[in-house]
């Protein structure tokens, strides 16, 4: 990581596939790990499925919650068409995870993705996969819990 007392996450997509309830869980679960977390999210054309983007920063102690051009530990995309617009973000060696890491045809709900991928980042983070679940609990309604779960384990491997 660029820097050992912060991690820089960011997820981008289009609006509507999950980024900033996939922001929530990765803070939630940083959080529960007892990690500083500052998030920030920038919305775009959410509304008409255009470019979404949160930052997420956690570790020991973070100020601020934007994650800088060039400094993003980990870049994860919902939509592999927005590696372009995100692409500066993301620090030389940093980890670029996309949809197509995930074999989507074994979810239970194509929307879980974005918590599929969060399984596949949760194999790099410093953060028990205790955490992960509650956060995934916590953030979702109880009914979507089996497909999300289940995404998130598949994401894990």
């Amino acid at each position: 990581m660029s820097d050992s007392t912060v991690t820089n996450v960011v997820i981008g997509g289009l609006g509507g596939q999950g980024i900033l309830r996939s922001s929530d869980i990765l803070a939630d679960a940083a959080l529960r790990a007892g990690f500083d977390v500052k998030k920030s999210e920038l919305h775009g054309m959410s509304q008409r499925g255009g470019s979404v983007s949160s930052d997420v920063r956690f570790g020991a102690r973070v100020f601020s919650p934007m994650v800088p051009a060039g400094e993003a530990d980990f870049l994860l995309l919902l939509a592999a068409d927005q590696l372009e617009p995100n692409r500066h973000v993301l620090r030389e060696g940093g980890v670029l995870i996309l949809p197509e890491q995930v074999d989507a045809e074994k979810l239970l709900n194509r929307k879980s993705l974005n918590v599929a991928l969060l399984g596949l980042l949760s194999r790099r983070l410093p953060i028990d996969e205790e955490h992960w679940l509650a956060a995934i609990r916590s953030n979702l309604p109880e009914p979507l819990h089996p497909a999300n779960l289940q995404a998130f384990s598949l994401g894990r491997g």
